[in-house]
């Protein structure tokens, strides 16, 4: 099964980022419903189930206090112009979290991630930009690249079964790390 781990965004957070994709409706992007977004600390990829046990036993070894962080501002990968996703930048400790969950999966030689960990949210992918409205998209990104989405406290991370639907993910808590 297809799973990673993640930190959930939450609740209460999910009317200001409605608000911010309702500022993209000009475009036809897809977009992450605001009750299923997080932040991907690990994607672990597919891995076949007997295994699940070991991985969340190996998580429970994760080692990081709480911490509030603030949701705050709107950029792309891989760069605006070619922008292929969306997301909300999230400020905190998330790089000693990240390198405590890369440590406690060692053992498991999942592949290391390729770039330096950025923690974000996904607000929507493009699948195309037309270049007549290229121009109203970088506006729109300058206008939203500092806007306060909000804080929330990090307690916990998950990890998540994710199965793709034509209607889009739907993912499901296998397991539950409190932090602290």
């Amino acid at each position: 099964m297809r799973v990673f781990v993640a930190v959930d965004l939450p609740e209460e957070l999910q009317p200001k980022i409605t608000d911010i994709q309702s500022k993209f409706s000009d475009f036809k992007f897809k977009f992450v419903k605001p009750d299923i977004m997080h932040i991907t600390m690990k994607f672990l990829g597919e891995v076949p189930e007997e295994m699940l046990e070991k991985i969340s036993k190996a998580l429970d070894s994760v080692s990081s206090e709480t911490f509030e962080t603030t949701v705050r501002g709107v950029g792309v990968f891989p760069k605006p112009r070619f922008a292929k996703v969306i997301w909300l930048g999230c400020e905190g400790d998330f790089e000693q979290l990240h390198s405590s969950i890369e440590e406690s999966l060692s053992s498991f030689e999942f592949v290391k991630d390729l770039h330096p960990f950025s923690a974000h949210a996904t607000l929507a992918r493009v699948k195309y930009l037309p270049k007549k409205k290229k121009e109203d998209f970088m506006q729109l990104l300058d206008e939203l690249k500092d806007i306060d989405v909000g804080k929330m406290q990090v307690r916990s991370i998950r990890l998540k079964k994710s199965t793709l639907t034509p209607e889009g993910p739907v993912y499901e808590t296998l397991h539950e790390v409190m932090l602290g």
